[in-house]
């Protein structure tokens, strides 16, 4: 049984519009591969952030409301670590 999810991630600020899109993508191919399915996604734009993060003081905000199993949370989690271009990352279940 898939569960709801809601993703938050925030991109560094210095990537161009276009670079972003492509980390966007990422994530949204990352949860596809983990047998989840995207159901919205809202690109929030360039906004600053409340504290500093890895010296950015602002970043690209991407949200995206998806279904995925439980298990594959954990995996999405992963690669968002292992994407450099990616300052945070919080799911949470909706």
């Amino acid at each position: 049984m898939d569960n709801n999810y809601e993703g938050v991630f925030i991109v560094k600020p210095d990537l161009t519009e276009e670079d972003a899109k492509g980390v966007f993508k990422a994530i949204s191919d990352s949860i596809a591969k983990n047998s989840g399915s995207v159901k919205k996604d809202e690109i929030w734009g360039k906004r600053p952030l409340a504290y500093a993060v890895k010296k950015h003081k602002e970043g690209h905000y991407y949200k995206v409301d998806f279904a995925s199993p439980p298990e594959a949370i954990s995996k999405i989690e992963a690669a968002c670590k292992l994407n450099a271009a990616i300052l945070r990352a919080m799911i949470t279940r909706r």
